[in-house]
């Protein structure tokens, strides 16, 4: 029995669980409030997609002559599906390696429609390794299957997302209410059995749905009518991204004859108050609440009584993901986008370095709400130690730092205190393209564990970066994918077309720019998005200054999405085939050389951009220029110093070989043994294991106590290969 019983909704990710539970849970253990914690989404797929769940699936009653061509053929192979789930489920789970051989023998895996697309992606598959060939192919044939659910029993299941369209632009509550009123779909059988067995071993007292996406509404809504009907007792709560950001106005009544209570924003304090609500522990006679809705005298009431104040990031625990079956996760791959392996390969612990957005001015962004406007950093010694709390706890050495974008100076902390304690762990993030990411603070990132990055070039247009306030050029997002890409970090772009007053111009613009970036290789990946004018953002805010003007609707229900018209009058949808498909070509290294014309079944303008724009943008170096506030940091342990002497004619001179041997390569240098033996004090004194960093001006000023000149020693050649084979690092 537990007090609190935390759920996600179906669905969200195959691969690893949407973290905001464990958050929650790891608050609670710090409150010692007793709590439960389970993914119904994972749990839901895993029923379905066995042999148990598939023969059901094939159990229901089509007629043949009405479906089509594909779906009758796995209707077909129906026996070749039961037989072979369970083990290729396995094998996705990374149970069953060996099955890799027979997936890619292509005679062992029932194939329909999806299989058809191998031809055309042999190119960017073909070099791939066993394993990872083979989960493809897993994952097509799970697409399939999918294909024949969609087709024949529910049309509203998706791997990540269940009826996404009920929670969509819902600003009326009609239509989820209406769906709610009808009978169970297959999926809810599914979903409410496994619902029903968790509530009655854990007994709870209050159930706290948590809601990230519109994908996760209806079944959210749909277990907390089965609760209502059939545990009464039981009291409901929805927190989470979605009625954090779409239910900020909610007037409707009848969703709480669903829930309870709704609360917004860090839901810490907001759920601890309604745990000694309903448990009765009250600190005075007035019931007190954090950011909360809930029905008050027959009206919707929005209470936020409490003088008590959130809680500071250090103080809310580690992440605990106890009771999710994290062995159980499915790792597919669906495309051959090298980032998206990331978000859907593989098991990551979640972290977050920072509360909000260091930014925070970019102008579609929701910047008025608080997860993105209060700021809030956390020590990086704090979430080093969070990080080995979750190694011990999960067994997993990956993490994903899941911050709207991550502090420059904080990754770099976090990255030495990783290196101080000797830790092996693979980590990627969400970045802006700023200045800060020279090419020592990438590589030392790289030695850290970091894979990847992902970050908002949006449109790749100066003038309409700064209507974005992005704060960052063109220019600038070249150099620091460079030199992340020189680091060996994989980087990935989020691509914005049809901004308000971007035209087609620009639009054609920005494709010659990502062309060029992928060209030069220096951007691995990438995905285009049509511009959405949100509720919280600037743009939404003030939409006239921005030359939009917002359709109005009466919002009883969910608010965040706004239909506008733009003053150019582009329909900038025409696009997005084009953008699409050129970014896939551009991704697999070919078809550089087409003209964008070749992208688009209509006439667009001849590009204004330089085809040599992005190469002499990187021209510019900074590898001379004196920084005397930069931190000096020394890398490596593994020096040996050998003092020598060469003769030259009839003079002999003295000097020191100073050997590194680095994990991949050996580097060698001569220096006079004089500041060789200065040269290795800095080692000692100045390595990842000194908390204290000193400062390029105060190193000089400590090599001007002993000899002259020290710009000349700094920018020598064999302290330049110290430095390009990062040795040294200047921060």
């Amino acid at each position: 029995m537990k007090d609190l019983l935390l759920i996600t909704p179906p669905f969200t990710q195959l691969n690893t669980p949407y973290p905001a539970t464990a958050y929650i849970k790891g608050f609670l253990n710090t409150k010692n409030i007793s709590s439960y914690q389970i993914d119904l989404g994972i749990e839901v797929i895993l029923a379905l997609f066995s042999k148990e769940g598939i023969q059901k699936i094939f159990d229901k009653e089509i007629i043949i002559q009405n479906i089509s061509e594909n779906s009758q053929r796995i209707f077909t192979l129906r026996d070749e599906y039961i037989k072979t789930i369970d083990q290729v489920i396995s094998f996705l789970q990374g149970k069953n390696p060996t099955l890799a051989r027979q997936i890619c023998s292509m005679n062992f895996l029932p194939e329909a429609s999806r299989f058809n697309q191998l031809d055309d992606m042999e190119f960017a598959f073909g070099n791939m390794g066993l394993q990872d060939k083979a989960k493809h192919l897993a994952t097509l044939y799970l697409e399939d299957l999918s294909d024949y659910v969609i087709e024949n029993i529910d049309s509203d299941f998706g791997f990540s997302r269940y009826a996404e369209r009920l929670g969509k632009s819902a600003n009326s509550f009609d239509e989820l209410h209406s769906k709610l009123s009808e009978n169970q779909t297959f999926i809810d059988d599914f979903t409410l059995k496994i619902l029903q067995e968790k509530l009655d071993i854990v007994q709870p007292k209050l159930v706290c749905f948590s809601i990230p996406f519109p994908g996760n509404l209806y079944s959210a809504f749909r277990c907390a009518k089965f609760i209502k009907e059939n545990y009464p007792h039981i009291k409901t709560a929805m927190g989470g991204g979605f009625p954090n950001t779409e239910l900020r106005e909610i007037k409707d009544k009848r969703v709480f004859e669903f829930f309870d209570f709704i609360t917004l924003d860090d839901g810490e304090l907001p759920i601890e108050l309604l745990y000694e609500n309903i448990f009765h522990i009250e600190k005075n006679n007035e019931s007190q609440f954090k950011r909360t809705f809930l029905i008050e005298d027959q009206k919707v009431t929005y209470k936020n009584n409490s003088k008590r104040h959130d809680y500071k990031q250090a103080e809310v625990g580690t992440p605990d993901y106890t009771d999710l079956q994290l062995d159980k996760y499915v790792s597919v791959i669906e495309i051959a986008n090298p980032m998206h392996s990331l978000w859907s390969d593989g098991r990551w612990n979640k972290l977050t370095m920072a509360h909000g957005c260091y930014w925070g001015k970019c102008t579609f962004c929701d910047i008025s709400l608080d997860y993105i406007k209060i700021y809030e950093p956390i020590s990086a010694k704090i979430l080093v130690d969070r990080m080995e709390e979750l190694i011990q706890t999960t067994g997993e050495t990956g993490f994903h730092f899941v911050d709207e974008a991550a502090p420059p100076a904080l990754m770099r902390e976090v990255a030495l205190e990783i290196l101080r304690r000797n830790l092996v762990v693979t980590w990627w993030t969400n970045i802006r393209f700023e200045k800060s990411f020279t090419r020592d603070l990438c590589f030392l990132l790289k030695l850290s564990g970091c894979v990847a990055v992902s970050g908002g070039l949006e449109v790749a247009s100066d003038r309409l970066l700064k209507l974005i306030d992005k704060g960052v050029s063109v220019d600038q997002v070249a150099k620091v994918t460079r030199n992340f890409t020189e680091a060996g970090i994989m980087v990935h772009a989020y691509l914005m077309y049809g901004y308000p007053t971007q035209t087609v111009q620009e639009t054609i613009d920005s494709l010659e720019m990502v062309r060029q970036l992928f060209e030069m290789g220096i951007l691995q990946s990438g995905f285009w998005h049509q511009f959405a004018m949100t509720a919280h953002s600037p743009v939404g805010i003030n939409p006239e200054e921005f030359g939009v003007t917002p359709i109005k609707q009466e919002i009883l229900f969910a608010h965040n999405d706004i239909d506008f018209t733009d003053k150019t009058g582009i329909d900038h949808s025409q696009f997005s085939f084009g953008l699409k498909k050129s970014l896939f070509n551009y991704m697999h290294g070919i078809n550089f050389e087409l003209s964008l014309q070749e992208w688009f079944d209509f006439k667009i303008p001849r590009t204004t951009i330089h085809p040599d724009y992005i190469h002499d943008s990187l021209l510019d170096d900074d590898d001379f220029k004196f920084k005397g506030n930069s931190k000096i940091i020394f890398l490596t342990k593994n020096v040996i110093a050998e003092n020598r002497v060469k003769t030259k004619k009839k003079y002999i001179y003295p000097y020191t070989k100073i050997t590194i041997h680095l994990k991949t390569n050996i580097v060698s240098i001569d220096l006079e043994q004089e500041q060789a033996g200065w040269l290795m004090k800095m080692f000692e004194e100045n390595s990842t294991d000194q908390s204290k960093k000193m400062t390029l001006q105060q190193l000089k000023t400590n090599f001007e106590e002993n000899f002259e000149d020290f710009e000349l020693f700094w920018f020598s050649k064999p302290i330049q290969q110290l430095k390009e084979n990062g040795v040294i690092l200047s921060l």
